[in-house]
């Protein structure tokens, strides 16, 4: 069945867009994170920005009933940032919480009902064990998955395991995911692990040197990522440098509607395409090696950008296990079933590829706060159309098109959104 083409009713475009470190914070509470992502994003607001103005905030978050003790957040960071009585809407949809809030602020302008709107993510995870987060991020999946105790590391063990059985593939393949969000994370300032591979690699050798201790021989980084020394097993194939961190973090975007971007700056980033899917449990899902809320999103927004996968000049996508950005690059067409592994191998996903995917670090090193990593992609997005990302700015001075994908849950939920500077 053909899916229907969407249409704003109203133009609507981003004129700010910040965010605090992301990493794991004693010291500082949700209040405190989603301050310094507000700072950030009023900063970054060319010709500045009067909060007053605002008329609402659309607020995403996961869990932080469970992780902090504290579910009534809207009110309570609108009363934070000096916006009460403006209203407050919270949005959840498990790790795409804040990119469906974003969704629910583009449609607040397009009706005409709104004219700014702040658009925000956070999440406050580091307060809790482990296994308390592990249980935390279990709410998220499909009920039977949990009653048999298939927790995330799990749940894309199986899948990796399945993409290996029907493409070829094996975990040699996983690492060059790994070590290229590793070698983007030092760019960025605000990611919580800046360090590469490589020099992770060495920090451990010359700590066993220190020590009086043999010293490890690694030839480069896949011999290191192939030692369970190193890199133990959490859920075969998934070792534990395919794997996401803890973290607490918060970010902010602020939309207004396109015919008053100028007035804010004279770069804006327009919404071009925006798509929202769901998906069925892992038990009746028709296959384990692709996400049909993601098949269906992506459709969507390109349908609503009139373009195609090949119009995307630079992405954002769900990394949080390694096996699922290359999942994401074949769902949303940039590369064919089971050829996604050999681009990432290729080197066409690096910072200079002819597909940069991550320039962030992704969730695997940049962080991943659930409530806030929707909001946290198109951020990078923001900066990299703008060109303003620094040392890991994509080398492609006609920059124009971005897009994120943002996945909630085993695949329930899946948004995708298309950015674009004109």
């Amino acid at each position: 069945m053909m899916s229907k083409k969407r249409r704003l009713g109203r133009g609507v475009a981003m004129v700010g867009a910040g965010m605090s470190r992301f990493g794991i914070f004693p010291d500082r509470d949700t209040k405190d994170l989603f301050t310094e992502a507000f700072q950030s994003m009023l900063a970054s607001v060319d010709k500045g920005a009067d909060p007053a103005d605002i008329d609402a905030l659309y607020l995403g978050n996961f869990t932080n009933d469970f992780f902090a003790g504290q579910s009534h957040w809207g009110p309570i960071l609108t009363d934070a940032l000096g916006m009460i009585p403006k209203p407050a809407t919270r949005t959840e949809g498990a790790c795409a919480s804040s990119a469906i809030a974003f969704r629910e602020g583009v449609f607040a302008i397009a009706s005409g009902f709104y004219d700014m709107v702040l658009v925000g993510g956070v999440e406050e995870m580091s307060k809790r064990s482990t296994a308390d987060v592990a249980e935390g991020l279990a709410l998220a999946a499909i009920p039977y998955e949990r009653q048999s105790g298939f927790t995330f590391p799990g749940v894309f063990g199986a899948i990796a395991t399945a993409y290996f059985d029907r493409y070829g593939a094996d975990r040699r393949h996983l690492m060059d995911v790994t070590i290229k969000s590793h070698d983007n994370a030092p760019l960025n300032p605000r990611a919580q692990y800046r360090s590469s591979i490589r020099t992770i690699m060495e920090s451990k050798a010359e700590r066993a040197r220190s020590k009086g201790e043999e010293v490890p021989e690694w030839e480069d980084e896949k011999e290191f990522l192939s030692d369970p020394r190193a890199n133990p097993v959490v859920a075969w194939p998934m070792h534990l440098f395919d794997c996401c961190p803890i973290s607490d973090g918060a970010c902010c975007i602020l939309l207004v509607g396109e015919e008053l971007a100028r007035q804010f700056t004279d770069a804006p980033l327009h919404v071009a395409g925006l798509g929202q899917a769901s998906g069925r449990g892992l038990h009746a899902a028709e296959t384990l090696t692709s996400f049909e809320a993601t098949r269906h999103a992506a459709a969507e927004a390109y349908g609503m950008a009139d373009m195609g996968p090949g119009d995307i000049q630079v992405a954002e996508v769900h990394d949080c296990f390694s096996v699922s950005e290359i999942l994401h690059l074949e769902d949303l067409g940039f590369y064919e079933p089971g050829e996604g592994y050999k681009a990432v191998s290729d080197g066409a996903t690096r910072l200079d590829g002819p597909k940069p995917v991550n320039t962030s670090g992704g969730l695997k090193c940049k962080g991943h706060p659930v409530g806030a990593t929707g909001v946290a992609q198109l951020v990078e997005l923001w900066e990299q159309l703008r060109h303003q990302a620094g040392d890991r700015q994509v080398p492609n001075a006609d920059l124009r098109v971005g897009a994120a994908q943002n996945l909630g849950g085993t695949g329930g939920t899946c948004t995708v959104t298309i950015l674009e500077r004109r």
